[in-house]
Formats: structure tokens, sequence, C-alpha cells
């Protein structure tokens, strides 16, 4: 069966200590561990990586199938990033965008996502709720898939 992938994005490894009024006090290895127990509760595999580079997390995304599912929170590349954008479009594997923070309601540069137009949707402002959401989607969304 395909996997469930988590990628997070630049300055996520410094959950728990960067801004907790915009990104709550949980850290990414809490997250991880949370939403890699929901998964494994569903038997399915759920893999979480993280990168301050962005042609690391290119390479993760190009190495995808249109058979895996893929969670991720870009950061900052959320409002930057056509390579992103382009390179899950380009694999076609179905993504939920989530953000800690709502970007719709901080600076203007943030509320645009270049990345949302390829998404099956976007999950914002719910801290680390977001991801759990996410996770539950995609455990669905394969399970549903295994039953076609």
């Amino acid at each position: 069966m395909a996997s469930i992938y988590v990628f997070h994005g630049p300055n996520l490894n410094l959950l728990g200590t960067r801004e907790p009024q915009h990104y709550g006090v949980r850290t990414l290895a809490e997250i991880n561990q949370e939403v890699q127990g929901l998964a494994e509760q569903a038997g399915l595999n759920a893999e979480c990586r993280q990168t301050n580079h962005e042609g690391d997390l290119l390479d993760w995304i190009q190495a995808l199938t249109p058979e895996d599912f893929l969670i991720l929170n870009p950061g900052a590349w959320t409002h930057t990033s056509y390579a992103i954008r382009d390179a899950i479009s380009g694999v076609k594997v179905p993504t939920v965008e989530v953000h800690l923070s709502n970007i719709h309601a901080r600076e203007s540069f943030r509320e645009t996502s270049l990345i949302a137009p390829v998404c099956l949707g976007q999950i914002s402002g719910l801290e680390s709720d977001g991801y759990n959401l996410a996770m539950r989607f995609a455990i669905d969304y394969q399970i549903g898939r295994t039953k076609e």
C-alpha cells in the first residue's frame, strides 16, 4: 500500500520555542509522533520529514506517486515557491496544505498561497490540530482508494 508523507518546510524544526503565539508550544517531534500514531492505528505508514532546503523538499515531492498522499506545511515557501507548486502538480500526488497559524489573518504577504491551488485542501490556523485533521483526511482518502 502507498504511504502517507508529512513534509515540513523551513523553520518548523524550531516549533515549541518559535513564536508560540502563532505556532503553539508543541514541538515538531510531538506533532510527528501524534500523526504517525494516527496512521499506525489505521494500519497505514506515515513518514515525516523536515527541511530548511527547498531543493531537498522538491526531491522528496518528485519521488512521490499519485498513489501516495502528502500532508505539506511549506512554511514561508507557501508564498514564494512556484517550484514546489509545480512539483506537486507534476507528480499528481494528492496533497493537503497545513499551516499552524492562520495565514489569512497575519501579514498581507502571508495571505496568498501558491501551493493551495494544486492541493485537495488547506487547513490553516488550528495549530497542531490541523495536522491531525489532515492525517484523518489522508487516512480516509487512502482507505477509500483501497476499496475501489
